[in-house]
């Protein structure tokens, strides 16, 4: 079930009525005050840059008190909502495919000891540092599908915050699968349907995503380190006079040194209109040499697995802004590649920085970041209203008129951005379901007596993980269960 850019304006606003009615369902607490806060940051004048200017947008009847209150003491049922976005319309490929994308967007917090559940994010390129920096923070992971071409829309399926205590592969692999189990529920994917691709960037254990999800319809594709080393299989087996156990590897090939490399299965030469001729080079049968280390520690068996996969080497002509371009290796979960399905898979991993687009819409348009909150649990409310506006925008992108500035040129027909989108959304929730009641007149609390001091102060917290990995098996089998 998909629906295309240049769907019926009628069913669009079916589609987008009926997402605005689940979603007030999804709403358990405060479901007013929480649903015409998503209203006003549809339809506010210019970016979000603090919450107390949302109430005084028009959507928003409620005072500024009831909105606070809300983001405190309302409730959201994730998993209803994470039902209501898979059993929405999906973009797919041209052969009808559902291409996902996995990355992490992180909501810097350095200035807050009382938040809890802080890590250390990685960033580059804040302040006056141009370089890689560790800021306490909340990582969210995002799952997303993707479109086909060049556009800055992607559809937000789900969003995990990525504890002290959690294994980050662990959890995203929990992620991913619930995704995808989610789709098949949804009967967006069936029997006979091509595989859905997962692309991540690095900095993923794909072999280990890969293994773990080997009992789902998917195939992923990750870039992989330029330092990294993959192995072929062993020859033919030689028998020698004492015999002995056969080879498990073969011979390595290093990314670094192409004399190691040997013939490609697949060599491909595109032309492209942003990076010029593209080159890929595929090697067919290539495994990883995995240890006991990392999200490999649980693994019950003394022998870990050989997982073969496809290992491509894309070299591009340019890159935007003149800069030198580099080599780019990806590792995909399927094997026996064509010249299409090698193709397919690079310029599909390129789509994936879609939803950087996105994580800029969210952070400087829809103010993801902008909010000074001290507790988690309120962070994800407030993520997860904005997944749903940002999914309100979505589907009413064939609805919105191009309200540009006069110095803005024209966008092409129902090919608007996001940002477009939002300035013509006001008119267009004017005609759609509007479930939230009116606010009932009542008269403000008597507050804090004038004069007096906050003597409860706030617990400080640390930053940073509270488990400890093991650096090996046998430290890891020596701890206690």
């Amino acid at each position: 079930m998909s629906l295309p850019v240049r769907a019926p304006a009628g069913e669009a606003f079916d589609v987008l009525s009926r997402f605005r009615v689940e979603f007030y369902e999804c709403l358990y607490a405060r479901a007013d005050a929480l649903f015409e806060l998503t209203d006003a940051v549809l339809c506010a004048d210019g970016p979000v840059k603090t919450l107390v200017e949302l109430s005084l947008a028009v959507e928003h009847r409620r005072g500024h008190g009831a909105m606070y209150a809300a983001l405190d003491r309302g409730w959201l049922e994730p998993a209803r909502l994470r039902r209501a976005l898979a059993g929405l319309p999906l973009p797919r490929a041209a052969d009808e495919r559902i291409v996902l994308a996995v990355d992490v967007s992180n909501w810097l917090r350095p200035d807050a000891p009382t938040s809890e559940d802080r890590l250390f994010c990685h960033v580059y390129g804040r302040g006056a540092r141009s370089r890689d920096q560790f800021v306490p923070g909340w990582p969210y992971s995002f799952v997303a599908a993707l479109e086909t071409g060049r556009t800055s829309w992607v559809t937000l399926l789900d969003a995990v915050r990525l504890g002290p205590a959690n294994a980050a592969t662990i959890v995203t692999a929990g992620q991913r699968r619930d995704v995808i189990e989610r789709l098949v529920q949804a009967q967006q994917w069936q029997a006979g349907d091509p595989k859905i691709w997962i692309v991540m960037d690095s900095g993923y254990a794909v072999a280990y995503l890969s293994h773990t999800l080997a009992d789902l319809p998917v195939a992923l594709v990750g870039r992989l380190r330029s330092d990294r080393v993959m192995l072929r299989d062993p020859g033919p087996a030689r028998s020698g006079p004492k015999g002995g156990r056969p080879r498990r590897h073969g011979g390595a090939l290093t990314f670094a040194k192409p004399h190691s490399w040997h013939e490609p299965e697949v060599t491909t030469v595109t032309d492209t209109t942003r990076y010029g001729k593209a080159e890929a080079m595929a090697w067919d049968r290539m495994h990883p040499r995995l240890t006991h280390r990392g999200p490999w520690l649980n693994h019950t068996r003394e022998e870990l697995p050989i997982l073969h996969g496809t290992l491509i080497r894309l070299k591009v002509e340019r890159l935007p802004g003149d800069r030198d371009p580099k080599p780019v290796w990806l590792w995909c979960s399927a094997t026996a590649a064509t010249p299409a399905d090698v193709e397919h898979w690079w310029q599909s991993f390129l789509r994936g920085f879609d939803l950087e687009h996105t994580f800029r819409l969210m952070k400087q348009t829809l103010g993801w970041t902008a909010p000074k909150v001290r507790h988690a649990d309120t962070a994800d409310l407030w993520t997860w209203l904005l997944i749903a506006a940002h999914t309100q925008l979505r589907l009413a992108r064939p609805l919105a008129e191009d309200l540009r500035r006069p110095w803005e040129r024209p966008a092409e027909p129902r090919r608007l951005t996001p940002a477009r989108v939002r300035r013509g959304f006001r008119n267009v929730r004017a005609t759609t379901a509007r479930p939230a009641t009116a606010p009932k007149p009542s008269r403000p609390g008597p507050g804090r007596p004038a004069g007096s001091k906050n003597k409860q102060r706030a617990r400080h917290h640390d930053v940073g993980k509270t488990v400890k990995r093991a650096e090996s098996i046998k430290e890891h089998q020596a701890r206690p269960r």
